[in-house]
């Protein structure tokens, strides 16, 4: 390439850059003065913002007094609780042992209770046959003696013998 289109592609860039520094220039012209409007504003605020921090300082200082309380109570609270945890299992643990001896001990008694039913029963039973053997038989045997003596006394408290028309009217029930 000449010298001419040297210079033409230089004085190109060079035109280039030139404005690419002008709109750098017009930015940092820009930036500044969002910077001190910006800067005007945080001046208006500041002191508000100075009025509040000592509230804000109180405030932090007794939010922290707050947690600190708070975790200090948090710990009490939780060693009561498993305090009270560890005392609910024991007490758990000896209502169970008396219960399980309860079981067993009624178990026990229901057990002796049925034995002692059963040996009752057996009693009530030899009874009632003693008696039936040993009472009754003799009173029915009795009583059978009596009727038959009985029957002997009316018979000879009757007299003779039975008339004809008696004797066949007897012998006609059985026919």
């Amino acid at each position: 390439m000449d010298n001419q289109a040297w210079f033409i592609l230089l004085s190109v860039f060079v035109g280039i850059c030139a404005v690419a520094l002008c709109i750098q220039a017009g930015m940092l012209i820009a930036i500044s003065k969002t910077a001190r409007a910006t800067e005007e504003q945080v001046k208006r605020v500041i002191p508000q913002v100075e009025s509040m921090l000592p509230k804000v300082e109180a405030l932090v200082a007794s939010s922290t007094a707050v947690i600190d309380t708070s975790h200090h109570q948090i710990k009490q609270i939780t060693a009561k609780t498993n305090e009270i945890l560890d005392l609910t299992r024991v007490q758990i643990q000896r209502i169970d042992e008396v219960l399980e001896d309860a079981s067993v001990r009624a178990h026990n008694q229901l057990a002796h209770a049925e034995m002692v039913i059963d040996d009752t029963m057996s009693r009530a039973q030899e009874t009632v046959a003693t008696v039936q053997s040993g009472i009754m038989k003799p009173l029915r045997e009795i009583q059978g003696v009596a009727a038959g003596v009985r029957t002997a006394i009316f018979y000879l408290a009757r007299g003779g013998r039975p008339s004809p028309a008696q004797a066949t009217a007897d012998e006609e029930m059985f026919i």
